[in-house]
């Protein structure tokens, strides 16, 4: 499932799963590295998202002694819960459609 907002994917899988692996992570440069990405590319898509929210779904921290890093807001779990639970619904509700999918698909 995505998102489209004036031509741009605001909200997908790839932007869901680089918001978990912030949350795993605990920055953005070490979300993009187990995603093999670019931190450049890692940190265009949290703004990108960022940018297309009310409110933002990361917060991030400059480095310092500590080194910074990132985090999700209430509003980034929300986008995570909310979409994980659409992808479940959709598996179980299309699961027909689904497996008919599947068996066009070359093995």
């Amino acid at each position: 499932m995505r998102i489209i907002q004036d031509g741009t994917i605001a909200l997908g899988p790839g932007k869901v799963s680089l918001l978990e692996a912030v949350r795993e992570h605990g920055s953005i440069s070490a979300a993009a590295r187990s995603m093999n990405m670019s931190y450049r590319r890692a940190w265009l898509l949290m703004d990108e998202l960022n940018r297309a929210l009310e409110s933002p779904a990361t917060v991030s921290e400059h480095g310092g002694q500590s080194g910074g890093g990132s985090m999700l807001t209430p509003v980034g779990e929300e986008i995570v819960r909310l979409y994980r639970s659409i992808e479940a619904r959709a598996a179980t509700v299309c699961a027909p459609e689904i497996e008919a999918l599947v068996k066009l698909v070359k093995v």
